[in-house]
């Protein structure tokens, strides 16, 4: 009878805990199914069950230990308590509703409160903040291309935001905007890089694009190689398919998480079976930090092959070309290069701006003088760089303006001019000198550094080949 009476206040106990047990899991489950995909539904049960066996276990427990427990036997027919236990969720690793962490990365157009909608998020009272707070106010005009980081809760109330506001070399600028006591805060933070050596290696089969995304490698660092070579390989008109590539270069990570590419260390692009190496080198006291070919030369080079990264050719350099407005034969003294408006057109040497602005059949209309006689002019342009005015100093690379269609031109595209001594010349075949080498102390230093990064490239083309197999 004793043992009866025992089961019946266990089981009673335990209907008892699996009742509350369900009410917590179906409340909690009340909040998550906003936030769960129909097809999740079925994971209840699995929960529930799990919560029911420990107490379904304890009871058996209690019922062997009843009918075997010398204790019963000499006090006869004691009074039963049945404590309730209360359950740790969390230790038991079962159920918990954990802050959701998002990321978005920004479009065009985008305004922090639409973008936080289309996350799911609930806005009130944001709208109200970002036009009181200053900090917060440079969340505004939010720059395409950019990521918003969110915490929210499984309502859906935002916990916190953070954007990257400012990028240096090293660092960036974030501002953070967190939900305290049911108030918006806002606070700059200044967060650093670290940084990692990254080595990918790739083949040509379509196009330089194509293939830096086969090899898991950023489109910036693809464009860091058009510049490294730009004044030996014209990526226009000289690559093929079957051209090769292996890149040491750095990575930034911020929080864990690769953030942006840094510099190209180190690089060798075979070209029509030609090897073409690179080194990023900066002597010691940082003198004439650049790049270096294998044999310690530099490869900055008094002209770039082409004013733009890419484009293709539209029109070449000749004595004489029917000229599509003129209708007329005449000579062409300078090269085209289709491309769409608003590509950004580079200062192919560095000098000195000797007209700006308008000027007849060119439309907006550059030229830059260079050293011992030599120039260089850039027509048609859309609209021109920051600062381009005559007598302004440029450096090679620099952007000088955009591309566009003004003028006598029946579309949008570059014409590009070089002229010595103002007479033009074929800019596809100009010969442009070689760079003075290292000195004994730092071509030394620059074999070391050499060295330890042929080793990472090796190491890029092992884990291409490995991947192929």
């Amino acid at each position: 009878m004793m043992l009866q009476n025992l089961l019946e206040r266990a089981i009673a106990a335990w209907g008892q805990g699996f009742s509350l047990t369900k009410r917590f899991i179906q409340s909690g489950w009340q909040h998550a199914d906003s936030a769960l995909p129909q097809s999740h539904n079925h994971r209840k049960w699995v929960i529930v069950g799990f919560f029911s066996f420990p107490v379904l276990g304890a009871v058996v427990a209690i019922a062997g230990s009843v009918q075997n427990s010398p204790v019963d036997s000499a006090l006869g027919n004691p009074d039963v308590v049945v404590e309730a236990v209360e359950l740790n969720l969390a230790d038991q690793g079962v159920y918990t509703f954990d802050p959701l962490v998002a990321e978005e990365r920004i479009r065009r157009g985008d305004t922090l409160v639409g973008l936080l909608e289309r996350m799911g998020v609930n806005t009130a009272g944001l709208a109200t903040f970002l036009g009181q707070d200053k900090t917060a106010r440079n969340l505004v005009n939010l720059r395409a291309g950019r990521v918003l980081t969110v915490q929210q809760t499984a309502d859906g109330d935002l916990q916190w935001l953070r954007y990257k506001s400012g990028i240096d070399e090293d660092s960036q600028e974030s501002i953070l905007i967190q939900k305290r006591n049911g108030q918006f805060v806002a606070k700059l933070e200044s967060v650093n890089f670290e940084k990692q050596i990254v080595f990918r290696s790739g083949r040509i089969e379509s196009s330089l694009f194509a293939a830096a995304d086969k090899a898991g490698m950023p489109d910036s660092v693809a464009i860091q190689l058009t510049e490294i070579f730009g004044s030996d390989i014209d990526f226009h008109r000289e690559l093929q398919k079957g051209d090769e590539f292996k890149v040491v270069y750095e990575d930034l990570t911020l929080e864990g998480r690769s953030a942006r590419s840094g510099r190209v260390l180190a690089v060798e692009f075979v070209n029509n079976n030609k090897p073409y190496k690179a080194y990023w080198f900066a002597p010691s006291g940082n003198r004439n930090a650049g790049y270096y070919n294998e044999e310690g030369r530099s490869l900055k080079k008094s002209f770039l092959r082409s004013p733009l990264a890419f484009s293709r050719i539209s029109s070449g350099f000749t004595p004489r070309r029917f000229h599509p407005i003129q209708q007329r034969w005449k000579a062409h003294n300078g090269v085209d290069y289709a491309a769409p408006t608003g590509t950004p057109i580079m200062a192919t040497a560095s000098g000195t701006v000797k007209f700006s602005g308008w000027q007849n059949g060119y439309g907006n209309f550059v030229e830059i003088q260079h050293h011992s006689g030599y120039s260089t002019a850039y027509a048609h342009l859309s609209r021109f760089g920051k600062g381009v005015k005559v007598g302004q100093k440029v450096e090679q690379g620099d952007v000088i303006g955009y591309v566009g269609a003004t003028g006598w031109a029946t579309g949008p595209h570059l014409h590009y001019e070089f002229r010595v001594n103002r007479v033009p010349k074929n800019p596809l075949s100009i010969t442009v000198a070689q760079a003075e080498p290292l000195d004994r102390n730092a071509f030394s230093e620059f074999k070391r550094v050499q060295l330890a990064l042929d080793r990472r490239m090796e190491l890029a083309t092992a884990q291409r080949l490995a991947r192929a197999q």
